[in-house]
């Protein structure tokens, strides 16, 4: 083992113990594109022992100028993400263990995701994700990291149960649906991307091997265009409703967020239940200034990509045309209107 990671083993932030305890370390990935495939690569490499990983979705030509474990092969066979990553990472590293999940992360799968896990780091591209995660997290005392990446800036927090506050100390809910861009709307750079994965993987490894007053607990801002680099103080709420009053709402929440529409080739996506209006005028410009085909009525937004059709209505409900599977269509969903 020291041969293989001996310039790790000579940094005496983690040496012979700290490589031992990577060793023995199993973390969970939630999300296997931009932000995964650079947490998963440097975890692998760094040689923390057991890596479960999981995504729904599968590799496409336009993920590879930022999702760096995949290649033009594996775009166009459509391999399942995980899989491919999994491919990867064991010619790289054959010593660990990775567990490739192709599966939703919803409040029902996340319970059986978490066994045996010692810090879960998101990698997620949506809010209703991370809300679940900081839920299961909060309530099973299991460390998270969160990281975010859009445009050209980035942001990651860690969140501790009982040492910090958790995710709605600082946002109380979800922000609406459409209100925040999204990679495939607004773009993204790689930079972006490939600093806060980086950023993620360094203070996972702090924590694993037990480096815990070296742990950057503020929120790490970036915007590698404007040259930005901020960190701010976020202060834990004794009113918050998860960390403070213990109500986890997101996990105990088991109502299905999708739904086949018999006979129509379609299927329903409602993540917010009916808990609030969003706004379509927003959605539209956005969408339209991503060159995309959209049509705002009085009643209802309409929106044609690739051989998608979607009609999304004001409370946050979408009809998604020409999907197979529940999973692809919450892949839609996620990637042109946004939890």
């Amino acid at each position: 083992m020291n041969q293989r990671y001996i310039k790790q083993v000579n940094f005496k932030g983690i040496g012979i113990e700290g490589q031992q305890k990577l060793k023995n370390a199993k973390v969970l990935i939630i999300g296997c594109g931009a932000l995964g495939t650079v947490v998963a690569n440097s975890l692998a490499r760094a040689g923390v022992g057991t890596l479960r990983i999981v995504d729904r979705d599968f590799v496409e030509l336009s993920n590879l100028h930022r999702q760096i474990l995949f290649d033009e092969e594996d775009a166009k066979k459509g391999i399942p993400k995980v899989e491919a990553v999994k491919e990867k990472l064991q010619k790289i590293n054959s010593t660990i263990k990775i567990e490739a999940l192709i599966k939703d992360v919803n409040s029902v799968s996340i319970e059986t995701m978490i066994e045996g896990i010692d810090i879960i780091i998101d990698c997620t591209d949506n809010f209703k994700t991370r809300y679940l995660i900081n839920d299961v997290a909060f309530y099973h005392h299991i460390p998270w990291i969160y990281g975010a990446a859009v445009g050209s800036t980035g942001m990651v927090k860690v969140f501790i149960p009982e040492r910090t506050g958790c995710l709605r100390c600082m946002m109380d809910i979800p922000p609406t649906a459409g209100s925040f861009a999204t990679c495939d709307t607004a773009g993204v750079i790689n930079t972006a991307t490939g600093i806060v994965g980086m950023h993620q993987s360094n203070e996972a490894i702090k924590y694993v091997t037990q480096n815990i007053e070296q742990i950057e607990y503020r929120m790490v801002y970036i915007d590698l265009w404007e040259n930005e680099f901020e960190t701010m103080e976020l202060t834990k709420r004794q009113d918050c409703n998860c960390c403070g009053q213990q109500q986890y709402e997101y996990l105990r929440d088991k109502k299905p967020e999708a739904v086949y529409i018999c006979g129509n080739n379609s299927i329903q996506v409602d993540p917010h239940h009916s808990k609030g209006n969003i706004s379509l005028n927003q959605i539209n410009k956005r969408l339209k200034e991503a060159g995309i085909d959209v049509n705002l009525t009085p009643f209802l937004l309409s929106i044609k990509i690739d051989k998608y059709e979607i009609k999304l209505f004001d409370d946050g409900r979408a009809i998604i045309k020409n999907v197979k599977t529940i999973e692809e269509a919450k892949g839609v969903y996620a990637k042109y209107i946004g939890y």
